[in-house]
């Protein structure tokens, strides 16, 4: 008699990148544009690049999203995936056949995924996206921010105690757009 574990059918992120596609601490995100998206994506990378913030996000997402139900169901999206279609749609307040052409199409957004930016071969179904974005609930969300500003502030803290002609504006425009700031 052979025992096969049941891999977990959702993963915090896809460890194994495809082909072509960059890391995520390494996307280069613009920082000279007035566009609601690319501060959020700088922010979304700066969750995935700083381990402390990310263990305890993370740990939320699968408190929540998952619970007991690890190995039930088909795989849909990673935890990352779901955060970042999640915080994409309420920032740029978007409905889900949006999400999806941004999702398919923005090649931002599809580095920031961990997909290579012009591959096409692979898309999010809509259905995926519907059936999975809304397990980030508010209270989800409301606690994730939590975490961030207290790391945020946390950075500001360590920042100015080493300059104190830095400004606190300075600080978190500095956070915001460099991925490999560490809290």
């Amino acid at each position: 008699m052979i025992f096969v574990k049941l891999s977990d059918m959702r993963k915090r992120f896809e460890v194994q990148l495809e082909l072509g596609a960059v890391p995520i601490e390494f996307v280069k995100i613009p920082t000279r544009t007035r566009d609601e998206l690319p501060p959020t994506l700088a922010a979304l990378q700066w969750i995935f690049a700083t381990p402390e913030v990310n263990e305890q996000v993370f740990a939320l997402l699968e408190k929540a999203i998952i619970r007991d139900r690890a190995d039930l169901g088909r795989p849909g999206m990673d935890l990352w995936q779901i955060l970042v279609f999640g915080v994409v749609r309420l920032t740029l307040d978007v409905n889900y056949d949006r999400l999806h052409y941004i999702a398919n199409c923005d090649s931002l957004v599809r580095q920031l995924l961990g997909q290579p930016a012009f591959d096409m071969e692979f898309e999010f179904a809509l259905s995926t996206i519907k059936e999975n974005v809304p397990l980030l609930s508010e209270e989800l969300l409301e606690q994730i921010n939590t975490i961030v500003a207290k790391h945020g502030h946390d950075c500001i803290k360590k920042k100015t105690k080493r300059s104190k002609s830095k400004s606190i504006a300075t600080c978190l425009k500095r956070m915001c757009t460099s991925p490999l700031t560490s809290a």
